[in-house]
């Protein structure tokens, strides 16, 4: 008896670090939101009761919130699908049996490791200045400049630029994928005439959708809460016309700006529900386009 219970004891050591971890990081602050969103709280003074006025000025009287959630939706569905095709393109290129294919998976990879550090983001201000490299392309190409940062689609498309260069992680993914298709399928598609486009679409992408969810999932959920490029290129005001105001800038901007930690709460509670609104309909979904080996017998 004496021996069991200090097993129990030895398993619920183990595990404490994440229990605790899981409650005082996770659960607790995530209850506190609730209750905060449901509360006009400005950080200085102890919450009050509101209800529903948070929600109903959010739905109904805020237009910024509208425009942070269409500058996120369009962030989120243009920038996603181009990483991961371009993530899957540079997969494709290093799934070679080269030497130096290891040191060409990790200059690959780094731009994901400091993709969203404010030091890259400074200088994605300054690639796309009205001096920049980009602009200095453009021209060379006898091409116009782009007023980068006066226009609102063409400041977002430079934040989804930045997101597609920080393809890494979705790259590493991809080729771990490509490295577990079987190379007698490409040898009997060869066999058979078949060229790489046919390949490619016949057994490649197929064999890649499980990893192609999974990536999908991974991405979405990150471009949601993408944040700090849009606030140091948008120097934190999200312009030009609030161009750039991605969700996650609105609501930072709601808490420690305007400190309406109320409507932020609130405005987190919804971004949760969007997004597992949208990891629940890319699951179910899934069964019309993802191909899983072990189901085809």
């Amino acid at each position: 008896m004496r021996v069991a219970w200090k097993n129990q004891l030895t398993g619920y050591a183990f595990i404490s670090p994440f229990v605790i971890g899981f409650l005082v990081f996770i659960l607790i602050p995530s209850c506190a939101s609730l209750y905060l969103s449901f509360t006009s709280y400005d950080l200085f003074t102890s919450p009050r009761w509101i209800g529903l006025d948070n929600y109903k000025e959010m739905f109904f009287e805020d237009s910024k919130y509208w425009q942070s959630l269409k500058v996120t939706l369009i962030y989120v569905f243009m920038g996603v699908p181009l990483r991961l095709a371009f993530a899957l393109a540079i997969a494709l290129l290093l799934n070679t049996a080269s030497k130096a294919v290891g040191l060409y998976r990790t200059i690959y990879y780094l731009p994901s490791i400091i993709g969203g550090s404010v030091a890259v983001s400074i200088m994605w201000r300054n690639i796309y200045g009205d001096e920049g490299i980009i602009n200095g392309l453009l021209n060379f190409l006898g091409l116009d400049s782009v007023r980068w940062f006066a226009e609102p689609f063409a400041a977002l498309w430079m934040l989804i630029s930045l997101s597609v260069w920080q393809f890494g992680s979705s790259m590493l993914i991809f080729l771990a994928g490509l490295k577990n298709i079987p190379n007698e399928l490409y040898e009997a598609a060869g066999v058979d005439g078949a060229g790489p486009v046919r390949r490619f679409f016949s057994i490649t992408l197929p064999m890649l959708t499980p990893i192609v969810l999974f990536n999908t999932i991974l991405q979405t959920i990150g471009a949601f809460l993408t944040f700090t490029p849009a606030y140091i290129i948008s120097k934190g005001e999200g312009g030009p016309l609030d161009g750039t105001l991605l969700y996650s800038l609105y609501l930072f901007r709601q808490g420690f700006v305007y400190f309406d930690m109320g409507y932020a709460s609130a405005m987190a509670w919804v971004m949760l529900i969007i997004v597992a609104i949208f990891t629940a309909i890319l699951f179910a979904t899934s069964k019309f386009w993802v191909h899983y080996e072990s189901k085809e017998g």
